[in-house]
């Protein structure tokens, strides 16, 4: 039988007021977030939200698997003791809410334990999420979600591919050291611990890894001239060198004879140069939103100089922190980041142990490497990534990366 955890949270600004629920189904075994669920729902009390949040828990654990066992953290001891039945139900408004979460799995499958709300974070910030967009009019969207990554900011250290857990762990087996030392020295170490590698330098028999090929496409006419060209702006076909590279690439990979899947971002140049690759391999291609190139705003279709004459403090703005946006409201790096974190979390889980060609853009390669390596967002300035290149990023099971490839363009020469 699986076993998951939930973590569910919900919250009140006024009490009652502006209400919204959070919740994340985990692996125990892996500390993986498996699914996120939140909502804004209107004007509610604390523990209105709180029990919404906790079906919502209920709901996409038993989505995933409705034979598993559950066990649900949260950090409102009323719902813990009402749903362990140690406590009874007084309130009206709570009633109902029980008795539906009770209903969505066996009550044999389900058990419930309290938590401090300081390692409630993740849940936590999902509702945060959840009312902050309902301030705006709007409802949460699990592409915009950041509670993972602040759950890993916050040292949970849980997030696929990000490499906190990973680094921790690989740092104690080259030291020699365990998990308890790796704690003392003020190392983030993943909670709950999956298998130690062994000691050297690989890492140890986690099995077949998902390994991502990142493709970046090939030229357009935008390319040669170096000019800002995102999800934003007029999403130009190949060029007619972009289309040979697209078909070098193709040969180059069915040569190899590695790649099972095709996944591509939705704009034009990518889908173009993922169709060179399918037709020669004879696979399809799956369209994935997440992967698509920053929205660079008023700076679409720009050279630098021209942004840096019409635009300079802007600019300036955005070379500085990965949290600006560019001129006219195009996202940030860091809002990409968050995006294609989340993009990562769903490719992984869907193609755990195959090979799978990502054919993106400059931006979310170099995402992906940042965050297999764990390093900075300034880091995304440092990196080279030319027109048709390959990058390779494995992802193991307890949540290890290891980038293997970066810029490869051996196949145009």
């Amino acid at each position: 039988m699986r076993e998951f955890v939930v973590e569910a949270d919900g919250g009140s600004r006024g009490n009652p007021g502006p209400a919204g629920y959070g919740a994340a189904v985990i692996d125990p075994k892996t500390g993986e977030t498996l699914a996120e669920a939140a909502e804004y729902i209107g004007v509610a009390t604390n523990n209105v939200a709180e029990y919404k949040g906790l079906i919502a828990g209920l709901k996409a654990a038993k989505a995933l698997d409705p034979d598993a066992s559950v066990r649900v953290r949260m950090d409102s001891k009323l719902v813990v003791e009402q749903m362990s039945g140690r406590w009874k139900i007084k309130h009206p408004d709570m009633k109902p809410l029980a008795a539906e979460a009770a209903r969505v799995l066996p009550a044999s499958q389900v058990r419930y334990e309290w938590i401090p709300r300081e390692k409630n974070k993740h849940a936590d910030r999902l509702a945060n999420e959840a009312m902050d967009a309902g301030k705006k009019g709007k409802q949460w969207e699990p592409s915009r979600s950041t509670a993972a990554l602040d759950a890993l900011d916050a040292k949970a250290a849980r997030v696929v591919g990000d490499a906190a857990a990973g680094a921790a762990k690989a740092r104690a087996a080259l030291a020699g050291r365990g998990p308890a030392d790796e704690a003392a020295a003020g190392e983030a170490v993943a909670e709950p611990e999956a298998a130690e590698p062994s000691v050297g330098w690989g890492p140890a028999d986690l099995g077949t890894p998902a390994t991502f090929v990142l493709l970046r496409h090939g030229e357009t006419p935008l390319t040669p001239e170096k000019r800002f060209s995102g999800s934003g702006g007029t999403d130009p076909s190949l060029s007619p060198a972009g289309m040979r590279q697209a078909e070098a690439v193709a040969a180059a990979l069915a040569a190899r004879g590695t790649v099972q899947e095709i996944v591509s971002s939705p704009l034009k140049r990518c889908r173009e140069t993922a169709e060179a690759v399918a037709t020669r391999l004879g696979l399809d291609v799956r369209i994935e939103e997440g992967l698509r190139e920053t929205d660079f705003g008023a700076w679409e279709g720009l050279t630098f100089a021209e942004v840096q004459q019409r635009y300079a403090d802007d600019l300036s703005a955005w070379l500085a922190s990965t949290k600006v946006e560019p001129t006219g409201g195009g996202e940030s790096f860091a809002t990409v980041a968050r995006r294609v974190a989340a993009t990562r979390d769903r490719l992984t889980a869907r193609y755990a142990g195959r090979t799978v060609l990502l054919v993106t853009h400059v931006t979310p390669i170099k995402t992906l490497v940042r965050l297999g390596l764990g390093a900075p967002p300034e880091s995304l300035f440092r990196m080279e990534l030319s027109a048709a290149s390959i990058s390779a990023v494995a992802y193991y099971s307890d949540g290890t990366a290891s980038v293997r490839l970066l810029n490869d363009t051996s196949h145009l020469r």
